[in-house]
């Protein structure tokens, strides 16, 4: 069972990991076309911000959120393919992040073709969310073993 559950977070945390690939490979000095196509996704969505909460969201350059998004991908797929919660925890973070930025779909009417692929996408960046909630309630949850604790060994009667 264990072996099983080694190899479920394995193929859970591959999405994860050739993401965090794929954005190091192509980083540059300019955060490459990751820090491109984020730009104007995080603009909206920080004037989005301003507007709904009045909170201002101080200037900075994009390929400091790439290169963070890239660790929190690298060190919390790292973590959790060995059952750690912080790897969990580093995954959750990064969708709770990345998710409303990526995955606009809310700024495109329902009847264009871009509402339909953005909301696919995002839904599934849920479930990813889901599954990552569900494993840290799951290790908060369940007994540990206690290797301290030993059974009084049994005498034999005659």
């Amino acid at each position: 069972m264990a072996f099983l559950s080694f190899v479920g977070r394995v193929l859970f945390v591959s999405v994860f990991v050739l993401s965090a690939w794929q954005e190091f490979n192509e980083f540059g000095v300019d955060g490459g076309s990751a820090a491109k196509a984020l730009k104007p996704k995080f603009n909206v969505f920080s004037k989005h911000l301003t507007t709904h909460t009045g909170f201002q969201v101080p200037a900075f350059e994009i390929k400091f959120l790439v290169a963070g998004a890239i660790a929190l991908k690298a060190l919390g797929s790292l973590l959790f393919v060995f059952g750690s919660t912080l790897g969990a925890t580093l995954l959750i973070l990064h969708q709770l992040i990345a998710t409303p930025i990526l995955y606009d779909f809310y700024n495109y009417d329902i009847e264009k073709k871009e509402f339909l692929h953005l909301f696919i996408k995002f839904t599934q960046s849920l479930a990813l969310l889901g599954a990552l909630l569900f494993f840290v309630g799951m290790k908060n949850t369940s007994p540990r073993r206690s290797s301290t604790t030993k059974k009084a060994a049994k005498t034999k009667t005659t």
